[in-house]
């Protein structure tokens, strides 16, 4: 049932808060207990006290906590655990050291059911490491200036994360946003949902903004605002034959390497992306094969390439459709082993490169309010660009905004 549930969500052109949540989100609490301050220690055994149908309100104050903190409790789907700031409260949950994480949940034992809400966590190693989590929901919290990785969940597998709403930048180190999964599949992410998250400034050694490891699935990434990273925005590798991650309506900008990177096993759907150093859009073999991946109705708009497959020839699966691609300086198009059984249809393309399957647009003029430096990104096309050559085989609903399409329109965005 719980299966069922989010491929409905993931599968559906589904847009804006209530759908990104989980199905035990408007359960009441039994028992809404007040925290009325201290110090860190006294958080700590506030927290560790729960039972499952309470919610603990936090009122404003820094809480610093120095010892290693790993949260255990667990709720039910009837009767979740709630932790949250208290109305119009600001919580600052630190610590003094980068010695360990501010806040881990999971590590120790299986947690599931606990929603953590408007808190804000800075310092530490990571900023907030989910173990071994399921229905676990970080929601509007605000995570920044850690001294590695923000947000992780790479040390254990996880299912249904709900990861929402959240402000995340300034992490050091490899310094990612998010990092989800494990290299090669060690640890894996099922089934999850990444909305409406505004992460950047993501730079140290690595800096993705989202980074999705390697044989995590069944996943939905979707109307993230991510920019100024120094990996790409969005890293998104396969899935190792299991159900494909969907990667949707996300605004994604100024990336010192590709904008987003999508290895393969997913629909890439509705994206706006802007201003990379290497390709908008960039796809090859990496810990696996590229195959299987539909990128469809996307806005690419670069200096350099727009669009990079690295490995797309005579891979099985392989759409490219109905996107608009606009390069200043270089490809429109490029693939780097050839292009041998993609299906290439209804895009609109400025710069060089292949011209299966694409129309040629006049360049970025079709896009009045959009720089490539990402200091503007509206990318609404101009009322007189021409775009009608979408193909109505792979015609998606709606578009970037949610708004549905009433013509055959190629891009992210309809008129």
């Amino acid at each position: 049932m719980i299966r069922l549930l989010i491929f409905t969500l993931l599968l559906s052109q589904i847009s804006h808060g209530a759908a990104y949540q989980p199905d035990w989100a408007a359960i009441t609490p039994q028992r809404v207990i007040p925290h009325a301050g201290g110090d860190g220690a006294a958080l700590v055994k506030a927290v560790e006290a729960l039972q499952p149908g309470d919610k603990l309100e936090i009122a404003a104050g820094t809480y610093s906590v120095e010892r290693m903190w790993d949260v255990r409790v667990g709720g039910t789907r009837e009767a979740p655990i709630w932790i949250t700031a208290a109305e119009g409260a600001t919580v600052i949950i630190t610590r003094p050291d980068a010695e360990q994480n501010v806040i881990n949940i999971g590590q120790g034992s299986p947690v599931a059911f606990v929603c953590l809400r408007g808190l804000e966590f800075t310092g530490g190693s990571h900023g907030m490491r989910l173990g071994q989590c399921s229905e676990v929901w970080i929601d509007q919290c605000h995570i920044h200036h850690t001294g590695e990785v923000c947000l992780s969940a790479n040390s254990a597998d996880t299912q249904r994360l709900f990861l929402t709403r959240n402000h995340i930048h300034h992490g050091d180190g490899h310094a990612e946003g998010m990092y989800l999964g494990a290299n090669k599949g060690d640890h894996i992410m099922c089934e999850s949902v990444i909305a409406l998250n505004h992460i950047h400034d993501c730079r140290g050694d690595q800096g993705d903004g989202i980074e999705v490891k390697q044989g995590s699935w069944g996943n939905l990434i979707a109307e993230n605002h991510v920019h100024d990273t120094q990996y790409p925005c969005i890293t998104v590798y396969g899935t190792a034959g299991k159900p494909v991650n969907i990667i949707e309506r996300n605004l994604c900008y100024n990336s010192a390497d590709n904008v987003m990177q999508v290895q393969g096993e997913a629909i890439v759907r509705n994206n706006v992306l802007i201003n990379g150093a290497g390709a908008g859009f960039a796809s090859t073999d990496h810990q696996g094969k590229t195959l299987n991946l539909q990128v469809i109705h996307n806005t690419i708009l670069n200096a350099a390439h727009a669009f990079r497959g690295g490995s797309w020839n005579g891979r099985e699966g392989m759409v490219l459709a109905n996107n608009i691609l606009y390069s200043r300086d270089a490809n429109a198009l490029h693939y780097a082993s050839g292009n041998a059984g993609v299906i290439s249809t209804g895009n609109v393309v400025f710069g060089d490169g292949p011209k299966e399957g694409c129309v040629k647009g006049r360049g970025l003029e079709d896009f009045p309010n959009v720089s490539l430096d990402g200091s503007k990104h509206d990318a609404t096309p101009a009322s007189n660009a021409r775009f009608e050559s979408a193909d109505a085989k792979y015609l998606l609903p709606t578009d970037f905004n949610g708004k549905p399409r009433s013509q055959t329109i190629s891009g992210a965005i309809a008129r």
